[in-house]
């Protein structure tokens, strides 16, 4: 990944160019950063930054096409009839490759989507933090650093964190060990007490609107309306530009939903169609269910919004007849705080493993009963 191929963040690009000069490059860093901000694109450019020496534009060069020996990979992954029974991240290293040229900032979701294992149980395992202390621990090929990527570092397991705490307690000479995770909270405090940490803001509207002209030629108005939408993801713009992105799907799922909700006091058949919502819902895997409940968390901070007139941060537009502002005046900020209370609950259930089927059915008859409130 090249400078000038990185998406705003100029004061965190000085501030690792600097590091890099100065030579005072921590040697374990957690990069915490919201999906689509440019962490893995940001990391991927330092470690051409620490692997440059001698021919320093070959090295950028192989580091850019993921071809430098001393660099190293480790991410979420599952079994498949492919891969080894204890599947590992060289066992994706083809899809890896073709994930990072076209998608570099790409979410986990297209992740899953680009190596066919969306339908799966993806975790860092304790063999893969193994294969990353084996790799470290070998002599460098250049004769200088060596550099690992751990990219979903909060889908480590947790013996895969203790395996990897001694690796950090012990670092082999030269090597940088670089975790990416958009929840720093889901780190082991002996991991991420060891690690200097990195954080890395959404992106700027003006960032986004900025790049997608000169990268994807769009007009000024289609890049201002996909950089608004795309709340600080320049991945999530993407998508919206090539009208790829499954909000419209959560549209669909949330608009049925508020809609039995509201129509549940006097209609009580609305009750069998929140069951069915619910069913349906628990159909999909844990990483849709928390990214839907995510959606719905800002549909109902943007309704808020809103209702209180601040036109200004309102960047949700609806696919559909589904008129926000004229369901706004029922979101008030006593209800949002319940609200938002219900669905932080349901996240951190079915991030327990909670069953999927139960936590929706009692999110609904919560929610009925918020939205029929009196103000």
């Amino acid at each position: 990944m090249l400078e000038d191929q990185i998406v705003g963040l100029n004061h965190l690009k000085k501030h690792l160019q600097t590091t890099v000069s100065n030579n005072r490059i921590a040697h374990a860093q957690l990069f915490v950063a919201p999906s689509g901000s440019g962490a893995l694109a940001l990391a991927h450019y330092y470690a051409a930054l620490i692997l440059a020496h001698g021919d320093g534009n070959q090295d950028m060069k192989r580091v850019a096409e993921l071809s430098h020996p001393d660099l190293h990979f480790a991410f979420p992954v599952a079994s498949t009839p492919q891969s080894s029974t204890k599947p590992v991240s060289d066992d994706f290293i083809a899809e890896w490759r073709r994930f990072m040229q076209s998608q570099p900032y790409g979410a986990m979701e297209d992740w899953y989507q680009a190596a066919d294992i969306e339908k799966k149980s993806c975790e860092i395992r304790v063999h893969e933090a193994a294969d990353i202390s084996r790799k470290l621990s070998l002599k460098s090929y250049e004769g200088g650093a060596k550099v690992c990527i751990i990219w979903g570092a909060e889908f480590m397991n947790t013996a895969a964190s203790n395996k990897l705490l001694k690796l950090i307690e012990e670092p082999p000479t030269g090597t940088v060990l670089i975790l990416i995770t958009e929840d720093e909270n889901q780190i082991i405090n002996t991991i991420r007490s060891r690690c200097q940490v990195l954080h890395i803001p959404k992106l700027s509207t003006s960032d986004i609107a900025h790049s997608l002209i000169k990268q994807e030629q769009v007009s000024n108005q289609e890049a201002q309306f996909a950089a608004r939408q795309s709340n600080g993801s320049y991945g999530k713009a993407l998508k919206l530009l090539k009208d790829q992105t499954e909000d419209q799907q959560f549209e669909e799922w949330f608009v049925s939903w508020v809609r039995a909700a509201f129509s549940a006091k006097g209609k009580p058949s609305a009750i069998n169609m929140l069951l069915q919502w619910a069913e349906t819902i628990a159909g999909t895997n844990r990483e849709v269910q928390k990214r839907f409940l995510l959606y719905a968390l800002e549909f109902f901070r943007q309704a808020m919004l809103t209702n209180y007139k601040a036109d200004s941060a309102v960047y949700f537009k609806t696919s559909s007849d589904f008129d926000i502002s004229k369901f706004a005046p029922f979101v008030d900020g006593h209800r949002l705080f319940d609200i938002t209370t219900i669905l932080e609950t349901a996240l951190m259930h079915i991030d327990r493993n909670a069953n999927s089927k139960i936590v929706f059915t009692d999110l609904s008859i919560s929610m009925t009963k918020i939205l029929h409130k009196n103000p």
